[in-house]
Formats: structure tokens, sequence, C-alpha cells
């Protein structure tokens, strides 16, 4: 979970300060990026966490299978929510990267359109992967109502509380 906040909260940082930066005055913009990424770049970070976030997502569904169905649906959904934005990065994105970051394309008009698509397009990314925090936060969640209700059952023989412990 705390890999998928930490790519939720990159994803957003991309979104407000180094977009705007790109696109302030493009195609100038577009080369001091360029310039900039020459060394490292962010898909350096996400190439490593975004697989591991999916990793551990997936594992977190196998791990936690027989704990309930709600429990199963929410994991389900973080996974094919993580997976949704790692697809979106592989068939939308680095298509975009390609045009963006590649100093033969100087056409102002395609540099633009293109940086439009992919400012707007990170937000829904963004969306999706906080989307499959929620559900993991929510199964992490259900994980301690379950731990509770199952320590509450432990500690009398029938497994119900007494008439003491409810009214105190």
């Amino acid at each position: 979970m705390g890999i998928a906040a930490g790519i939720v909260l990159a994803n957003i940082y991309t979104s407000l300060v180094d977009v705007p930066a790109w696109g302030n005055n493009i195609p100038a913009s577009l080369d001091t990026a360029r310039q900039y990424y020459k060394v490292t770049n962010p898909g350096n970070f996400f190439r490593i966490f975004s697989p591991l976030n999916q990793g551990l997502g997936l594992l977190c569904l196998l791990a936690f299978w027989k704990q309930g169905k709600k429990m199963r649906i929410l994991l389900a959904a973080a996974f094919i929510l993580y997976a949704a934005g790692e697809a979106m990065t592989f068939r939308f994105f680095y298509p975009r990267n390609a045009i963006l970051f590649n100093p033969a394309i100087t056409g102002t008009d395609l540099l633009q359109n293109t940086w439009e698509q992919w400012r707007h397009m990170n937000w829904v990314r963004t969306v999706i992967i906080t989307a499959g925090f929620v559900c993991s936060s929510m199964a992490l969640h259900c994980s301690y109502a379950t731990l509770n209700f199952h320590s509450q059952k432990k500690s009398t023989p029938s497994g119900k509380e007494s008439a003491m412990e409810l009214q105190g």
C-alpha cells in the first residue's frame, strides 16, 4: 500500500511540477526537459516501483484469498487497477514520451498536441492508481475487522460477548 501511495504522489508531482514546465514554451521547454533528463528520468523510478506494486498487489490477493469475499473483491480490484495504470503507461504514455523527448521531432503542433494528451491522461492514470490504493486500504481495514472478530470469538467459550462486556 505504501508503494501505491508513493506512485500516486509521484504522479501528482509530475502533473503539478514537471508537465507544466514541459509545456511552458514548446519546443524550447521540451528541449530543456530533454537536457535535464539526459542523466536520469522519472521512468527509472516507475520501472522499479510500479511492477513491485503490482507484484505485491498480486501477492496480497493470493495470501488473503480465503479471508472472505469482500477482501478478495477489494484486493482483486486493487490489483486490476494497478495493472490498468501500468497498461496505460505502455500503451499510451511510452509512445507519447517517444515523441515529446525525441530531439529529432520539432513540429510545434505535434509536440503541443502530444503534451496536451499526456497532461490530461496523467490525471486519469493517477485517479486509477488512487482507486487501487483506496481498494487496498479498504482491504486492510477489512483485515482488522476480521482479526478483531476472531479475537472476540476466541475470548469467550461460546464466541458471544457477555452482558458485562456489552455494557462496559
